[in-house]
């Protein structure tokens, strides 16, 4: 005989309930933002690459249609007239570069960068702060994203020139309890991407400090998580 849809909803709903009481006293649930500027300017071009297609320039030369020299003429004529403006591109090296300034937006313009905050964090060995992602508990929020927002929106306050790439997390850790954490409970850390739109500075609410960092030095920074971190975050 089958069941009925109120018996299986109920069945259900005590399911999710038993799940969501075992989830409070088990573990804790963190959504972590992994903020990222992309490159401003177009990394430079690899030596080899660079050589290839100098070669192939060359090589098309040799085959390449003559056209008369009037023709060529009127060609370079094209486009002129009275406004004219010649190009000067931006310099790749900043002030904040010559300073190694790791607080501004305005540096290694070719590469990635990645917002860290230095402060308490959740599942570090005692009350010392450390460098971290920005970060929330799971509480009461709809969904995981919604609090991966709130936990960016709490460190740069305003979410208008940021963007979160899709809903789900790009990866996620989990850290077992410690042996000298009172309350036993495993951390489950999720991390979601968002992206710096249209804007060179924000105003860090959150932490002791910050920086803005590359991929190789951010690395540096989690020594433990920096295997995992490898390979999660594809960057320059």
């Amino acid at each position: 005989m089958q069941r009925s849809c109120k018996s299986i909803a109920t069945s259900l709903i005590t399911r999710r309930q038993f799940s969501s009481t075992a989830t409070k006293s088990d573990e804790k649930i963190i959504a972590s933002v992994l903020f990222e500027r992309l490159p401003v300017v177009i990394p430079k071009i690899d030596p080899v690459v660079y050589a290839f297609q100098e070669f192939s320039f060359r090589w098309r030369q040799q085959f390449r249609r003559a056209y008369p020299d009037s023709f060529l003429k009127k060609a370079d004529n094209r486009g002129q007239g009275d406004y004219n403006i010649d190009y000067v591109p931006a310099p790749r090296v900043t002030e904040a570069d010559k300073m190694n300034d790791k607080k501004s937006l305005q540096r290694a313009l070719d590469r990635r960068l990645y917002l860290l905050i230095y402060g308490h964090t959740y599942g570090a060995s005692g009350e010392e702060p450390v460098w971290h992602f920005p970060e929330k508990i799971y509480e009461s929020e709809g969904t995981l994203r919604k609090c991966a927002e709130s936990a960016l929106k709490s460190v740069i306050g305003d979410l208008s020139h940021t963007y979160f790439v899709g809903n789900a997390p790009m990866g996620h850790m989990i850290m077992p309890p410690k042996e000298n954490d009172k309350e036993l409970s495993t951390l489950k850390r999720f991390i979601f991407k968002s992206q710096v739109i249209a804007t060179n500075k924000f105003d860090i609410k959150k932490g002791k400090d910050f920086v803005w960092v590359t991929k190789d030095e951010l690395l540096e920074y989690f020594p433990e998580q920096a295997e995992y971190l490898d390979k999660m975050i594809i960057s320059l």
